[in-house]
């Protein structure tokens, strides 16, 4: 079963740091595009950093400058390294990630882990 899998997630005050990590596991053959997404309580999900399988990066932003995006091909793991966070920063973040397992890619989802930032 190909599953992606988020951890990092917390509590933490405004200007500070936190690192989210997502792992695909599984029988996969490869990885596509890779990102992280973030939806707040009452608004819709919406991109916060994507990273194609080459390398290339986009940023919401919101978060450009802030936010980095960065992957390890051999872990099949994708991060997301937080600074200066701002209590608008706190939702839900969502791992994504087009996986192969042998039918062509899959768009799948992460289950989620919470950052909150307090002022």
């Amino acid at each position: 079963q190909v599953q992606l899998v988020e951890s990092g997630g917390g509590l933490v005050q405004a200007g500070g740091s936190l690192r989210l990590s997502c792992a695909a596991s599984g029988n996969i053959l490869s990885i596509n595009a890779m990102g992280w997404y973030r939806q707040a309580p009452g608004k819709q999900r919406t991109m916060v950093a994507v990273i194609t399988s080459g390398g290339s990066t986009g940023y919401a932003g919101s978060v450009k400058g802030r936010f980095t995006i960065s992957r390890d091909n051999a872990k099949n793991t994708v991060y997301l390294q937080m600074n200066s966070l701002k209590p608008e920063d706190t939702a839900v973040y969502y791992c994504n990630a087009g996986l192969d397992y042998g039918l062509g890619y899959v768009d799948s989802w992460g289950q989620g882990t919470q950052v909150t930032v307090s002022s």
